[in-house]
C-alpha cells in the first residue's frame, strides 16, 4: 500500500466504511517496523471525499525518533492534499485495548470535529467506539488560535 486506498464514491457518510477501514489498517499492520516492542499498530483514517489513508509504527532505536501509525497515516493524507478526518481507526494486538496516545489524540484534533468516531480495534474486530471528544476531553484546537 502507498498510504492511500481510494474510493470517491462515499461522499460525508463513513457508513459502511468500517470494515474497509479495518481491512486497510490490519493490512498496513503487517508492515509495521516494531522490532523493540513487537507492538504493531495500524490505522486507517477516512476523509469526506471518501479516501482511506493509512500508517502504521515504525520504531527507530534512537528512543524516541519513531513514528505512531495515526501520525503516518495523517501524513499520507496531507501529503494528498486532504485536510479533514471524519473516522479513525486503529488496531493493536494483546489483551489489552489499545486506543491512540495523547499525541496522535491531538493530531487527529488538527484535523478533525470532536464528534467524529475513533474505532480501537484488535485482530478479531472493532472491540470499542469512541468520540475524539471522549478520547480528548477539553481539548486544545485551531480555534484557539484564530
Amino acid at each position: 500500500m502507498d498510504g492511500i486506498h481510494d474510493d470517491t464514491s462515499v461522499g460525508d457518510s463513513q457508513h459502511g466504511r468500517v470494515d474497509e477501514m479495518f481491512a486497510a489498517a490490519r493490512a498496513v499492520q503487517q508492515n509495521a517496523h516494531a522490532p523493540y516492542s513487537n507492538y504493531r499498530v495500524g490505522a486507517a483514517l477516512l476523509t469526506p471525499s471518501g479516501r482511506i489513508f493509512v500508517g502504521c509504527n515504525v520504531e527507530n532505536a534512537a528512543y524516541p525518533q519513531g513514528a505512531c501509525a495515526e501520525a503516518g497515516a495523517i501524513a499520507a493524507m496531507v501529503a494528498a492534499g486532504e485536510r479533514e478526518i471524519v473516522a479513525v481507526l486503529t488496531v493493536c494486538d494483546g489483551e489489552q485495548l489499545g486506543t491512540c496516545c495523547g499525541g496522535c489524540r491531538q493530531r487527529i484534533r488538527e484535523f478533525a470535529k470532536l464528534s467524529i468516531p475513533v474505532y480501537a480495534a484488535d485482530a478479531t474486530g472493532v472491540r470499542a467506539t469512541f468520540t475524539l471528544d471522549e478520547l480528548l476531553p477539553h481539548s486544545f484546537g485551531p480555534a484557539h488560535l484564530g
